[in-house]
């Protein structure tokens, strides 16, 4: 991504990762989708109410891989072959030892977070089962997003794609199977979940022993200095914190909600998964501007840098627009493909999306500069950000929900955007006037 079209190629980069994303969101919301209509509100209920809790734990997971790849990707615009290696053991060795940690804690203490955060009576043993099974299913979630950003990072994002798609597949097939002809339930989504994570990720693997010799990995690869684990780690970690810190603020935010009801939390929850899916472009462009920036900081191609970025930016905000329409002249209709007839939970998963789909240009900006600040290896500025939309998304909760009621609780979450976004525009800014003077970000 060092040369040609900045605007051609993120968004020749984009395509497949977007599918990618898709597919890993269909197979997400599959879940939610089979459950609300295989078996009742609550049960979608159940599913639902746990989201908050597997992005803060799972999405810290995921935030470290992705960071890791990016040291991998500034090396592989460098030419470093032998520092390519040693990022990728290093990302490898990481993310195992922290999956374990991570897999551990997390179970044991499932339930008891559910109980703290009011989950209603009636999803309550739903919702445990199906957050324990998740959780034991950390290892296999690590493992495809170490392998699969790794890919990227080398500038494949096709061959991701390809395994999700297969793996939403028996996802779906798996989750019917599961909830219809086994008495798992609600569980049963989880373990159709973990399972098809664990395809996907053994297929990257097979892959990259089969096509990437630049990562075969040697006796002397695994041989890490602690400077070598710092260069991922202090990177790594204020991001993996950083989406713990999004994460704490959902946690709060689903804490007020649970005191609306289980039909308030129903209609989130559909209308969340709707939303995700509608900002699925706008992640993937920042993601692959993410990749873009962090190939040409790595062979010192910064006048590039600016281009792309604001090319990018501009992509989004059109996207935003186009599914932003969407929502706002079809969001009942999408609503009962999850709630099915149920009028009111219907009508409040329409309020969401229409106050979503007014604010969605915003999240598009907020993404392509948070990934922007990432691929120059920037943490504080992402960290910071996460931060302000922890306290905006907690203000919100209990400033709005209270007066406001289901609107409120709409209005808090596009309040954390904002309260994101601006120090993501002001740090870009700051650091294009750096580049430009100095060839340096930091």
């Amino acid at each position: 991504m060092t040369s040609g079209s900045p605007a051609k190629l993120i968004f020749l980069f984009t395509v497949p990762l977007f599918i990618g994303n898709l597919f890993q969101q269909l197979y997400n919301m599959a879940d939610t989708f089979i459950v609300g209509r295989t078996l009742d509100v609550d049960a979608l209920a159940a599913v639902g109410c746990t989201g908050s809790l597997t992005f803060l734990i799972i999405g810290f997971a995921q935030g470290l891989c992705s960071v890791f790849s990016i040291v991998t990707a500034q090396r592989f615009g460098a030419e470093d072959a032998p520092g390519v290696r040693r990022s990728f053991a290093s990302a490898l060795l990481l993310s195992g030892v922290i999956s374990v940690v991570l897999t551990a804690a997390s179970t044991l203490c499932a339930r008891k977070l559910l109980t703290v955060m009011q989950t209603p009576p009636e999803i309550l043993d739903g919702a445990a089962a199906y957050l324990t099974v998740v959780f034991a299913g950390i290892p296999a979630t690590m493992l495809f997003n170490v392998l699969s950003n790794t890919l990227r990072a080398l500038g494949d994002s096709r061959t991701p794609l390809y395994f999700l798609v297969v793996a939403c597949l028996f996802n779906i097939v798996l989750d019917y199977v599961l909830i219809l002809y086994t008495p798992l339930g609600v569980a049963g989504a989880g373990v159709a979940t973990v399972a098809a994570q664990l395809l996907s990720g053994l297929a990257c693997l097979w892959y990259i022993f089969r096509r990437f010799p630049m990562l075969m990995l040697t006796r002397e690869d695994w041989r890490l200095s602690a400077r070598e684990l710092r260069a991922h780690l202090s990177l790594g970690l204020p991001i993996g914190f950083q989406s713990s810190i999004i994460a704490i603020g959902s946690v709060m935010l689903q804490f007020a909600l649970n005191g609306l009801g289980s039909v308030s939390v129903a209609a989130y929850t559909a209308a969340s998964k709707i939303e995700s899916l509608g900002s699925l472009p706008l992640m993937s462009i920042g993601v692959a501007t993410g990749t873009y920036v962090a190939q040409n900081y790595g062979a010192g191609q910064t006048a590039r840098i600016r281009t792309g970025v604001l090319q990018a930016g501009l992509m989004a905000v059109v996207f935003s627009a186009a599914v932003g329409a969407g929502f706002l002249l079809f969001g009942a209709q999408l609503s009962r493909l999850f709630v099915g007839s149920q009028p009111e939970a219907v009508d409040l998963a329409a309020i969401y999306l229409r106050v979503s789909g007014c604010s969605l240009w915003v999240l598009g900006l907020l993404f392509v500069f948070r990934y922007t600040l990432q691929g120059l290896g920037q943490a504080f500025v992402p960290t910071f950000a996460g931060v302000m939309e922890l306290i905006m998304r907690s203000a919100g909760s209990l400033v709005l929900i209270a007066p406001l009621g289901f609107t409120g609780a709409c209005l808090a979450n596009i309040s954390a955007w904002v309260g994101s976004a601006v120090p993501l525009t002001i740090a870009f800014f700051l650091t294009m006037r750096r580049l430009a003077y100095t060839g340096r970000c930091r």
